[in-house]
């Protein structure tokens, strides 16, 4: 069943700042984080058409939504709780995922690291430059990339979480479709699982989830990775993509996932055009509304290179902290990148000066 109605936070301010407004609510802080929202964009489905208007906090909360009321009451409560910790991080600050591609043939980084001692030495750099997460991975989803086995999955990617697991500060996820990995790889110790299907590509995939215990990030992808760029549609990427996500957290429930365990990434560059991609990335905050924590996994992507002319993916690191920057002025709670170093020192400046301060809360 769609929505009727989507609210999505706007007008952030640094957190603390919004309480202090001179307006008849003031801010709201928003899922517990780094910052207060002002105020909604109300987006209202009206059969086929999609309608859109801003409204101040008291507007939207004195409104009588009639049969819609607990629906908009339920979204919105969503924006102001405060996420959970996952795996024991806490996502009161943005975090990064380090990307550790076990792979000949990932779109920036292929081969670089695809021997089991390339990918260890690796992810332990990727700490120490600033790393909360350490995502292994040994299967390309670049656009155009045949799959590759299970047992070849597995051979490169059991044996990196192997040697992390218990030895390194940061979580260990494990970038995988395949229920088999999932399982292997929640033995070998990791903390969470990354899925670009959402539990869809196996129908093995949502029980082996729920069996393992580990947090799952639910990923939104149309089609398969050898096709999604031939031609993606949508009816409203944002609004499209955020009923998917919706849908695919009440299947995880009800198999038996608590929300708790629960991330979700709107899957900027798989099936997506470029128009696509910014229209997610200027309504990034909407998913705040699902209740779960946010990724945004934009490094180094295509769309960077489009819209600045750079062809070589590992020289758009500028790009991608743009990028990364513009996502948690929305609240996403978690970076996935390649560029560690660079966009830590970027975040550190970033909260910083919103901050006003060089103390840090922590």
């Amino acid at each position: 069943m769609l929505r009727e109605i989507y609210v999505r936070p706007v007008g952030m301010l640094p957190a603390g700042q919004g309480e202090r407004a001179d307006t008849v609510l003031g801010g709201l802080r928003l899922a517990g984080g780094w910052l207060d929202f002002m105020g909604v964009e109300v987006i209202e489905r009206n059969g086929a058409r999609l309608e859109r208007r801003l409204a101040g906090l008291s507007d939207f909360l004195e409104r009588d939504w009639g049969r819609r009321t607990l629906n908009a009451a339920d979204m919105f409560e969503a924006l102001r709780e405060p996420r959970p910790r996952i795996a024991g991080l806490s996502l009161d600050r943005p975090r990064l995922m380090g990307i550790v591609n076990v792979t000949p043939d990932s779109f920036s980084d292929g081969g670089l690291h695809s021997t089991t001692q390339a990918a260890i030495e690796h992810a332990y750099r990727l700490e120490e430059e600033g790393a909360d997460i350490l995502d292994i991975g040994g299967e390309s989803t670049r656009p155009g990339a045949e799959p590759v086995s299970v047992e070849q999955e597995l051979a490169r990617v059991v044996p990196v979480v192997e040697a992390l697991a218990g030895k390194t500060r940061a979580l260990i996820s494990v970038d995988t479709r395949h229920a088999a990995v999932m399982k292997a790889a929640a033995e070998a110790g990791a903390d969470m699982i990354n899925d670009v299907a959402a539990l869809t590509h196996e129908p093995a995939a949502l029980e082996a989830a729920a069996a393992s215990g580990l947090a799952v990030v639910l990923m939104h992808a149309q089609g398969d990775p050898r096709t999604m760029q031939d031609d993606p549609r949508y009816d409203d990427v944002l609004t499209d993509v955020f009923d998917y996500l919706e849908a695919r957290i009440e299947a995880c429930i009800r198999a038996g996932i608590p929300r708790t365990r629960l991330i979700v990434d709107p899957g900027i560059g798989f099936g997506k055009t470029v128009e696509h991609n910014l229209e997610l990335m200027a309504g990034l905050s909407l998913f705040q509304g699902l209740g779960v924590p946010v990724v945004l996994g934009a490094s180094r992507k295509s769309f960077i290179g489009k819209l600045s002319g750079e062809t070589v993916a590992a020289e758009r690191t500028m790009g991608s902290i743009g990028a990364a920057l513009a996502a948690v002025g929305q609240g996403a709670q978690i970076l996935r990148v390649h560029d560690v170093k660079a966009t830590r020192q970027a975040l550190t400046v970033w909260e910083a000066s919103c901050r006003g301060s060089t103390s840090d809360p922590q």
